[in-house]
């Protein structure tokens, strides 16, 4: 059974860091991305970042390019997302997903996700 469980959320200052952690468990197939995206109240989810099985190449959105990193441990399959310069607009519940697919920036392209972690940036 595929897992994927979030961590790291909670409550920064606008200026702030935060790190997001996603451990992933059961991925027996072929995994082309791993991949971050947030949903704000109100708000559709968004992309976030991306990064490919191997973690040699990665995706970010326009918002978040230049704060953002995301990584994937090798040894354990974790995926991180590192955050830096917080904004409040990057409050948000975060969710980790997994694909087998191509595009790394399309939600629909993913098949599996965890339950997402509160991300809050105040001003």
């Amino acid at each position: 059974q595929v897992q994927l469980v979030e961590s790291g959320g909670g409550l920064a200052q606008a200026g702030g860091s935060l790190r997001l952690s996603c451990a992933a468990s059961g991925l027996t197939f072929v995994v082309s991305y791993m991949g971050w995206f947030r949903q704000a109240p109100g708000k559709d989810s968004e992309f976030v970042a991306a990064i490919s099985w191997n973690g040699a190449t990665s995706y970010y959105a326009d918002s978040v390019q230049g704060r953002f990193v995301i990584s994937r441990d090798k040894f354990n399959g974790t995926v991180r997302l590192q955050m830096h310069s917080l904004k409040p607009e990057d409050t948000a519940v975060y969710y980790c997903a997994a694909q087998t697919g191509r595009n790394p920036r399309i939600k629909s392209e993913y098949n599996y996700w965890g339950r997402g972690t509160q991300v809050t940036v105040s001003s």
